[in-house]
């Protein structure tokens, strides 16, 4: 299917792109927007943000709708927390953002490093809101625990589809084990945050009723974007949602009861997550006028 006109991405391109591209080489980091190939990589980079997968890029779950590598990790690096940290303070980010491959071979699943993670950022950039984007844990509340107790400002595990879907979509996710991981730190007081895609074939009812059960386990903050097949071998794009039909969904979202709601076919869970973020972290952590872009200019 022909890609609609509403989505080109811009090209990668200027100093920030470049600034970024160095800082990523050289901390031998590995990025979310590389690793799934996320359309917007062009247009944050050259804003001078980034965000870091931690914990390799090889991941234990096979999703149809992922571009990142699937396979048997190999990567377990201690130092790594101190590397994302420093890099954290090089952007100059006021409010970065940290993902994550799944690792269930590890006893949990990587929640230590996660952790270090998150408290390293703290220690080297304090005034810096750390939004994490993390798998679900198997369901293990324990494990979520522990990167929790570490204190990011907001949490984020997407839904990425309907509940229909989700087995074609997600394989080896379920869509109640991920809402209970959301309702459970949301009952720890955090702010929370999920993402679908539209374009896999779901219908109209079963995105109201996924937004109502966003609603109802308290979530603040919805992403919705359109799918891109990222390879042939992945799930095939049914159909391209409309800017009207992503306009629909925002306000339905909002009327539901949703703090905010990110929709539009570029839109990811962290494309401007900082603008995303603003309700529930303030001004003072927007990057717009604090970025490496600006630093390098």
């Amino acid at each position: 299917m022909r890609k609609p006109a509403w989505l080109r991405a811009k090209l990668p391109s200027g100093p920030g792109y470049q600034a970024v591209r160095e800082l990523v080489d050289t901390h031998k980091l590995h990025t979310v927007c590389q690793s799934a190939q996320c359309p917007n990589l062009g247009e944050c980079w050259s804003r001078g943000t980034a965000t870091v997968m931690i914990l390799g890029n090889i991941c234990t779950r096979s999703c149809n709708f992922c571009a990142i590598q699937t396979g048997r990790p190999t990567e377990y690096d201690l130092g790594e927390p101190a590397r994302v940290a420093d890099a954290v303070a090089k952007m100059g980010l006021r409010h970065c953002v940290i993902t994550s491959v799944a690792r269930d071979e590890l006893k949990d699943g990587g929640a230590s490093v996660w952790a270090a993670t998150i408290r390293a950022i703290h220690y080297r950039m304090p005034q810096t809101a750390i939004e994490i984007l993390t798998p679900d844990w198997k369901g293990r509340l324990h494990d979520l625990d522990t990167v929790l107790d570490a204190g990011p400002d907001i949490f984020n595990h997407n839904l990425e589809t309907v509940e229909r879907l989700q087995k074609p979509v997600r394989v080896q996710a379920r869509y109640d084990r991920s809402r209970s991981v959301l309702r459970h730190a949301k009952s720890r007081g955090f702010t929370t945050k999920t993402g679908i895609m539209l374009g896999l074939g779901e219908t109209p009812e079963e995105i109201e009723k996924t937004i109502y059960d966003i609603v109802e386990d308290g979530t603040d903050i919805l992403t919705i974007g359109q799918y891109l097949q990222p390879t042939p071998q992945h799930l095939k794009v049914e159909r391209w949602a409309h800017p009207d039909e992503f306009a629909h969904w925002k306000e339905f979202g909002l009327r539901a009861g949703i703090g905010v709601v990110e929709s539009g076919a570029m839109v990811r869970s962290s494309y401007h997550a900082d603008e995303q973020s603003e309700k529930y972290t303030g001004k003072h952590h927007l990057n717009t006028e604090n970025t490496l872009a600006e630093a390098v200019a």
